[in-house]
């Protein structure tokens, strides 16, 4: 009966691997009860700092280091809450233009000149209407004048509406005047 050890390094190679399993084997049923063969992570982070001398190249410069004492997956809001006071005071330049800012020029402040008191508004348009007219082809002519619903008859000279004077009735045009304000104004003699 053959067992199959005629070759040797096969052989070999076997017990090996038999032997890490044996051991991985022994590890997991361990479980880890010993613990002075391992270190805690709180005093390898203890012990990091006091290895690197200043001045070398492993040395930090940064404030103290928080490592994780346990595996525990609980949100820290603590932490949290330190990150939320930070505020960002950038420069207000804008990162994404290659352009540098442009420098601001100095407002010369504009002197004003007195020039008085404002002027007077202009006194308000005439709001009579050509309505029509009647009359002798040779003779004083009468016009007809809307002001709103308000129709008014008058010819040179009237005053009409207690205020509107009529000047002169042309051919194309009316003189009227208002005699509040003296303003005087030109109405056309087309029908709108």
């Amino acid at each position: 009966m053959k067992l199959g050890t005629e070759n040797k390094t096969k052989t070999a190679v076997a017990a090996g691997l038999l032997l890490v399993a044996a051991f991985a084997m022994w590890n997991w049923l361990r479980g880890g009860s010993e613990p002075a063969a391992t270190t805690p992570p709180a005093a390898k982070a203890a012990a990091a700092p006091s290895a690197a001398k200043p001045g070398t190249p492993g040395a930090k410069k940064s404030g103290p280091i928080q490592l994780a004492q346990s595996l525990d997956p609980t949100l820290r809001t603590d932490l949290l809450k330190s990150s939320e006071d930070v505020t960002y005071k950038g420069s207000g330049r804008d990162i994404f233009q290659s352009q540098p800012e442009p420098i601001p020029q100095p407002q010369v402040p504009v002197i004003k000149k007195d020039t008085g008191p404002p002027p007077p508004p202009p006194p308000p348009p005439i709001p009579l209407k050509f309505y029509g007219f009647s009359g002798p082809k040779n003779g004083p002519k009468q016009v007809f004048l809307s002001k709103g619903e308000d129709i008014f008859i008058a010819k040179e000279g009237q005053v009409i509406d207690r205020r509107y004077k009529i000047l002169k009735i042309g051919p194309n045009s009316i003189e009227v005047e208002d005699v509040l304000t003296n303003n005087r104004q030109t109405l056309p003699l087309t029908a709108s």
